[in-house]
């Protein structure tokens, strides 16, 4: 179980450090930023990808709450516990986000680009609800990856540099975290959303 967690890891890390760099774009505007995951939508939107990942995401979600349960009691020290907890976020937010994606493409009609992406991150009351929402995820992504080379770097080694390099990896998540929203939020100014994304923030 461990191994098939892993190699489904592997699939959706892939997924999601492209999904970061294409937000990253979101610096230098939502025209660039459209651009990007033009470019990109190339690449994971075809049918095979998408079976794949949503496989992979499938595989992951019952896999990692079946070894959550399993060693829960007993994590033991942060990066233990840091992996488990972040491994259930990134499912629960994983289950929400690619939900709300399929809604959105199938239902609604609508395009899911940047608009659909942020509609309720830029729109009071709702961003009280996104900005943890999305803040967590990414510090979430880079926990369980920090969490990750902690403990099999440690497995190897017997000095505590694994652990310092885990602790410098879960700081840059909580570094990008901010730099991701400062960018889909037009640095805290907020986004103008286009008319038909209304329907997200019951406009």
């Amino acid at each position: 179980m461990k191994q098939i967690h892993f190699i489904s890891g592997i699939v959706i890390t892939v997924f999601i450090s492209l999904h970061l760099y294409n937000h990253f774009y979101s610096l230098v505007g939502i025209e660039k930023h459209i651009d990007v995951m033009d470019t990109l939508r190339m690449f994971y939107r075809n049918l095979f990808f998408e079976i794949l990942l949503l496989f992979s995401i499938l595989i992951q979600i019952v896999s990692g709450v079946k070894l959550f349960l399993i060693k829960i009691n007993s994590a033991k020290n942060f990066f233990e516990k840091l992996q488990l907890w972040s491994g259930l976020y990134i499912a629960f937010f994983l289950v929400i986000h690619l939900s709300a994606v399929f809604v959105g493409r199938l239902f609604l009609k609508l395009d899911t680009n940047i608009f659909f992406g942020v509609a309720g991150l830029n729109t009071f009351p709702f961003f009280l609800f996104f900005i943890p929402y999305y803040g967590l995820a990414i510090i979430s992504f880079f926990g369980h990856l920090a969490s990750i080379h902690s403990m099999k770097m440690n497995k190897n080694m017997l000095e505590t540099s694994p652990t310092k390099q885990g602790y410098i990896i879960l700081f840059l998540g909580v570094l990008f975290s901010i730099v991701i929203l400062y960018g889909l939020t037009d640095g805290f100014k907020g986004i103008e959303i286009p008319k038909e994304y209304n329907v997200l923030i019951g406009k």
